[in-house]
């Protein structure tokens, strides 16, 4: 029963500290090395012997789930604080623009959204499907102003959102230009808008 107790208190504020600098490390890594940085690189790169890190993330899984759900959590808010932009139009493209830019700089964020079966992994967790009802709201709203084609659905744009950062991935491999957000964006684009 203690330890249900313990885990209910607050951190202190060392801890708290600790445990946001080992986000901040984690999250730095991740976008750079992906998935395969290992727990006692992070625990280096942070500064902590690697026990400090298993004090706030008891496995590997644990710490790189905090780190990218909240960032996946951040785009759903982000598009919920948009649903109700005045111009619709800008609100779901400049979205779902920054959401490729910033997922594609971001090796294991690129491999969650790309793979979409990261998004769930927490047990009962629904960010999957709050990821996908609030850019379907933002296309509904857009699609309703005219400036998405009205034959996309959010499953489409997910799919879309997917190839894009693949496109992206690879035009960065080589040192290309990253465009491909544009081009996307132009292909859902109403020849209105």
């Amino acid at each position: 029963m203690g330890d249900d107790h313990s885990a209910a208190r607050p951190l202190r504020a060392d801890a708290r500290r600790n445990r946001e600098r080992v986000l901040q490390i984690a999250q730095e890594a991740l976008a750079s090395d992906g998935l395969t940085i290992s727990f006692d690189e992070i625990a280096r790169r942070a500064g902590f012997g690697v026990g400090t890190v298993y004090r706030h993330f008891p496995t590997k899984e644990a710490l790189f789930e905090a780190v990218l759900l909240g960032r996946i959590e951040r785009f759903v808010a982000d598009a919920r604080a948009l649903a109700t932009a005045e111009d619709s139009g800008k609100a779901f493209f400049g979205w779902f623009a920054r959401v490729v830019e910033q997922a594609a700089a971001n090796q294991a964020l690129c491999d969650m959204l790309d793979s979409g079966a990261g998004m769930a992994l927490r047990p009962g967790s629904t960010l999957a499907g709050d990821f996908t009802a609030a850019l379907a709201r933002l296309l509904a709203r857009a699609q309703r102003a005219g400036a998405v084609r009205a034959d996309l659905s959010a499953e489409d744009v997910n799919d879309l959102l997917r190839a894009c950062l693949a496109a992206e991935r690879r035009a960065r491999a080589r040192g290309g230009a990253v465009r491909m957000a544009d081009v996307i964006c132009d292909g859902m684009r109403t020849r209105a808008y």
